[in-house]
Formats: C-alpha cells, structure tokens, sequence
C-alpha cells in the first residue's frame, strides 16, 4: 500500500505491506534505531514515538494507519545534536542506565511536559506507567523529570533553553 507521511521533518513516500509495524518500519526502512524493539506486546514502551504530536507504541501502529501523518522519534527532537532539557535532565539526574528504555521514556515524556508543563510527581509516575525501566528504579527519572519541568522549555534543546532563562 502506498503511503506519505513525514517523519522527523522529512517527507517519506513508501510502497509498505499493510502489516510492517512502525517500529520495524524505522528502524528497517529509515534507519532510525532509538525506538527499539522490547515485548512487541505495547507493554514495555520502548518502541514509543510521536505520531501527530502524540506518543504512541511503535510496536503496536500499523505504518499504513499513518498515512499522512506526522512521526517524530528520538532522533527528530533535536536534530542538531543538542540534547533538549528532558534529556539533559536524564543526563544529570543519572535516569539512563542500560539506555535501552530511555528512547521510549523520553517520547513519553516530551507528550506528557507537551500537555502538562509542570506536572506533578503523581503526574509523572503516571505517564512513566507504560515504560518499563529495569534500571533506575524510577525515581531518577521522575527527578530528571521534574527538572525539565522547572526550566519551562522541556522541548527545546538544553542551550536555546539556558539562553532563555
């Protein structure tokens, strides 16, 4: 089936079999390896990615239920190189570890600091519940979290947000 969407600001024309998911798709067809491969159950969260502005499981959208839309993964936040505050925040508060989850915890929680910019811990650890972590147990990531949240600009890269302050 044919399809056209954009992804990380590109735009993408593609003959695909209407059962490649998307998280093969990116990482077989585009190249692009953050959003992993873990339960392929939509348990995990590791596949998550921004579909029109929103995170979804990566494991569990069908590339041709896209058509159209708008996919932005890990790679797409900050083209450039520069880490957005999240990821800086994950950075200084040690919330990687392994680094497998990170991609999908990050996608979640750029949704999440999208819809609430200062959320509360409860909050957080909400939109963390679809993110398995075997690492950090957690409360560095909540922590990285809500220093994101503090600096009001948890989308844009951590310079251009420093500079704003």
């Amino acid at each position: 089936m044919e399809i056209s969407m954009k992804v990380n600001g590109r735009a993408v024309d593609d003959d695909v079999e209407p059962t490649v998911v998307l998280v093969d798709y990116l990482r077989s067809e585009l190249g692009l390896t953050g959003a992993k491969v873990g339960c392929e159950t939509g348990q995990c969260g590791a596949c998550a990615v921004s579909v029109d502005g929103r995170a979804v499981k990566g494991c569990l959208a069908l590339v041709v239920q896209l058509d159209g839309g708008i996919v932005e993964t890990v790679e797409g936040l900050a083209p450039d190189g520069a880490l957005t505050p999240l990821q800086q925040a994950l950075h200084d508060e040690h919330g990687t570890q392994c680094g497998f989850c990170t991609p999908g915890v990050v996608m979640a929680m750029t949704d999440l600091l999208a819809t609430d910019p200062d959320p509360g811990e409860a909050e957080i650890r909400a939109g963390l519940s679809g993110n398995l972590c075997r690492c950090t147990g957690y409360q560095s990531i909540v922590r990285a979290v809500l220093a994101a949240a503090s600096q009001g600009t948890a989308d844009a890269p951590a310079e251009e947000a420093a500079s704003d302050a």
